[in-house]
């Protein structure tokens, strides 16, 4: 048998085939038919046996070089056909790239959440860790272990939505105070802050919701005093409406620090020379504050012998009105589009 003549016959035979090939599938058929166990290249193995001993090597050679031949052929037109394929496809997706892009408005971040990023980011730069706890709490820590026991006229100042006998939502913040006091067990330090919603029983109108956003803010360390407290607030009034303001503080009273205290800001309108929007006084009240009394430490597994600290509260709701300018706190939360879309 000429092996050589054979094998190139059968090689003209495979090229002639594929250029008929128009498909992946019938590719694939094919090649079975020319390297398949069945194939004509493969049953010339059989002649080998009928071979002198020193003949067979070549053979073998011979018929795996043409077999890697046969392979080529097949692997160069399996591209050929994928390029053909991928371009028809791209042919049929093509984007003209000189039409007019549909236009699309962008949304943007609630003013009140704009609020709230800024004074954690102000916090997180002085070490502050950010707390966060439920908004449905028990009476316990919502009131009693922030020295408002049962009957205290206290309460009275923040009606609030009862959800069982023990249970409410919160009225501020200052339940995730009392959490991470009794977490830390009253042996570390505490500095934090807690954004969240809150709740009480108001009539809605231009500045009052029974639902608003606050953030209050804890420190408890055996060194804190009244100069870091008024220092913070400093901080917090300067990052929010400008850093030539002043604050002041006067004496008020909150059942969970002692002493209390209002702090006041100077009015941005007048530079604290006095006009309408600050009833001619030159500051405007933004917060309340004060040290912590030692009946809440106490509460929370802290010696008021040895720790001592100071916490504060402010709405979110109003520092947005104050810096902006805003005179409806409905404003917030009526989702209209023309005016979430001044604050971008």
């Amino acid at each position: 048998m000429d092996i050589e003549k054979a094998l190139k016959e059968l090689e003209a035979a495979l090229k002639e085939e594929l250029n008929s090939i128009k498909t992946i599938e019938a590719l694939q058929d094919l090649k079975a038919k020319y390297l398949g166990k069945k194939a004509e290249l493969s049953l010339m193995m059989r002649h080998m046996k009928d071979l002198p001993d020193q003949d067979k090597p070549t053979f073998g050679q011979t018929i795996n070089q043409a077999k890697q031949r046969f392979s080529k052929h097949i692997e160069h037109h399996r591209k050929t056909l994928e390029t053909l394929k991928l371009n028809k496809k791209l042919e049929k997706e093509t984007i003209d790239v000189t039409m007019t892009a549909p236009s699309y408005r962008l949304g943007t971040t609630h003013l009140l959440n704009q609020i709230i990023d800024d004074i954690e980011d102000l916090f997180i730069g002085m070490g502050y860790l950010i707390k966060e706890g439920p908004e449905i709490e028990s009476d316990e820590r919502n009131f009693e272990m922030l020295n408002l026991p049962k009957n205290h006229p206290a309460r009275d100042m923040q009606d609030s939505f009862y959800v069982t006998e023990e249970t409410l939502l919160r009225t501020h913040t200052s339940p995730v105070q009392v959490r991470t006091m009794l977490e830390y067990g009253g042996q570390k330090p505490v500095k934090i802050i807690c954004p969240g919603k809150v709740y009480r029983r108001d009539d809605d109108d231009a500045t009052h919701s029974h639902q608003f956003m606050q953030i209050e803010g804890l420190v408890v360390d055996e060194t804190t005093s009244m100069s870091d407290l008024k220092g913070t607030l400093l901080a917090i009034a300067r990052r929010m409406f400008g850093e030539d303001r002043q604050i002041r503080l006067r004496p008020s009273y909150f059942p969970f620090t002692e002493p209390s205290v209002e702090v006041d800001v100077t009015c941005s309108k007048c530079d604290g020379k006095g006009c309408a929007m600050c009833k001619h006084t030159g500051y405007i009240e933004i917060l309340g504050a004060g040290m912590v009394h030692d009946n809440v430490l106490r509460m929370s597994g802290y010696d008021p012998e040895v720790y001592q600290g100071f916490a504060f509260g402010v709405g979110v709701e109003r520092l947005a009105m104050l810096k902006y300018g805003i005179d409806d706190i409905r404003h917030f939360y009526t989702n209209d589009l023309r005016f979430n879309r001044q604050f971008k």
